[in-house]
């Protein structure tokens, strides 16, 4: 699946990845291939994602993430 990763001014992450996890504001929740669409706030909290079996941590302060058609679409603040 396809990751997006942007801030207000860069692009941080578009790539594809085998899972992503993100802070949401009711809790952690990971999405994999295929998942059901989405749309939720992030809270404060650590965004993983794992490209070539190897995970990659991005701190974040909040944001909104919107799943659809295998593309995670995450705008941090």
């Amino acid at each position: 699946m396809t990751l997006r990763i942007i801030s207000s001014t860069d692009t941080l992450f578009d790539g594809e990845v085998t899972s992503v996890t993100l802070p949401g504001a009711k809790g952690s929740f990971m999405v994999l291939q295929n998942h059901a669409s989405l749309v939720s706030t992030l809270v404060a909290g650590k965004i993983v994602y794992v490209v070539d079996d190897s995970p990659v941590e991005i701190e974040v302060s909040g944001g909104l993430v919107d799943v659809d058609n295998n593309v995670v679409s995450v705008c941090i603040f």
